[in-house]
């Protein structure tokens, strides 16, 4: 058994906008036993933080690991052996980020997640919707307005980020499918989006009936459906039709947001991409085309932290990059700490994003019987929140599951 006990830490956990006073953790193999002051443990590796700030693992809500070109068009036509090996590489720099837990929303197979099991590679835990379920001319449709060639909907390249279904018995299908293969929860894209060809933001994806069938198949099978959305009007529908997890949301309104709390549904803004894809989406390969559309999504993002806040409605993290972009997954927390406070920020990455994945109380928290998943940080990110960035150089120490991923002498 392998026990470690931190002494004399300040937990920030995104529960509180003050840090706590100093705190012990000891831990038993891969999860959290105790927590306390002034704790002893027997045949401990005891390291003294020395007033370091202890965190819970970082939480992710949107990301795509096999997206390793910005341009999901050609991301699709890349091998499979190559998309696994980068997705490998992007997963290592989350890990090493300090993000310990992941939620893939349109790609990753289970194949992949078996891979983050059975600890061979140094990756985060991944929960994964399989293929995101598109509508042709959707936003997972990269044909083009003059490919009239049927889109896969069998063997799906790993790349491809989703499938292309139409109508209800389609739909169902697709759902039970990406159950059946492991998916954790069910994806839809229920707006137009700025990566694919042939989509305006201002399309709706899927009929009602199509909605309400793929929400009933994920609701058969204990789970939830997670949308791809950006209109008022799309998040309004989708809400009724009782989706749950609204991803993006920059174009929500005052009403829409207040009737998405009052349905208990939870928001999961990802702004960093579209800073990312104005400043650098050209030369990753992102299309011009795309890039003009995201301007329309871009500008009403950060207006929509303060609409969705003053709404009561719950906000998850979530960053949303795309290939070598993917570098700046940790300045969404910056981004967010111009309209929010930290404290907020931060447990937006922590217990909140927990549990939207279903996992409160096992991630996102320091407390007895929860997986030792921790980080340390070299100052108090309720004051700074750039201490999260910068790949985590202000992270000496990381741990998954009990496992030291990063351990740098503490001075």
């Amino acid at each position: 058994m392998q026990t470690i006990l931190f002494k004399n830490s300040h937990i920030v956990d995104g529960t509180s906008p003050e840090k706590s006073d100093l705190t012990d953790v000891i831990i038993e193999n891969d999860r959290i036993k105790e927590v306390g002051a002034k704790l002893n443990a027997n045949s401990a590796d005891v390291i003294d933080l020395q007033g370091r700030t202890l965190m819970p693992g970082l939480i992710d809500c949107h990301v795509h690991v096999v997206a390793a070109l910005a341009n999901l068009g050609a991301n699709a036509c890349l091998p499979d052996s190559l998309i696994m090996a980068r997705s490998l590489v992007l997963m290592r720099n989350m890990l090493m980020r300090g993000f310990t837990t992941v939620r893939d929303v349109g790609g990753a197979d289970h194949g992949l997640v078996q891979v983050t099991r059975e600890g061979v590679f140094p990756t985060p835990r991944v929960l994964t919707s399989g293929n995101a379920l598109s509508q042709t001319g959707g936003h997972c449709d990269f044909r083009g307005r003059y490919n009239n060639d049927p889109p896969p909907r069998e063997k799906i390249p790993l790349g491809a980020i989703g499938r292309i279904c139409d109508g209800e018995q389609e739909i169902r299908r697709a759902a039970r499918e990406e159950l059946k293969g492991g998916a954790d929860f069910i994806k839809i894209m229920a707006n137009g989006g700025c990566a694919s060809p042939t989509d305006p933001i201002h399309f709706m994806g899927f009929s009602r009936q199509e909605l309400l069938a793929v929400v009933e198949e994920a609701s058969n099978a204990g789970t939830y459906v997670a949308a791809h959305l950006y209109t008022d009007a799309g998040i309004r529908r989708c809400v009724e039709c009782g989706v749950h997890s609204l991803e993006h949301c920059n174009l929500i309104e005052k009403e829409t947001a207040e009737f998405a709390a009052k349905h208990g549904a939870v928001a999961v803004p990802t702004l960093v991409t579209y800073e990312k894809l104005v400043t650098e989406g050209a030369a990753k390969g992102f299309p011009a085309d795309s890039i003009a559309k995201v301007d329309v999504v871009r500008k009403g993002g950060m207006e929509s932290l303060s609409i969705m806040r003053d709404a009561g409605l719950t906000m998850a993290f979530g960053t949303d990059l795309l290939g070598d972009m993917q570098c700046h997954q940790s300045e969404e927390f910056v981004i967010r700490g111009r309209v929010l406070p930290a404290h907020e920020v931060i447990a937006s990455a922590t217990h909140i994003a927990a549990k939207l994945l279903r996992m409160d109380g096992l991630v996102g928290t320091i407390s007895a019987g929860a997986y030792a998943d921790l980080i340390v940080v070299n100052g108090n990110p309720l004051e700074d929140l750039s201490l999260l960035t910068q790949q985590g150089s202000h992270m000496p120490l990381i741990l998954k599951e009990g496992q030291f991923i990063k351990r740098q002498t503490l001075s």
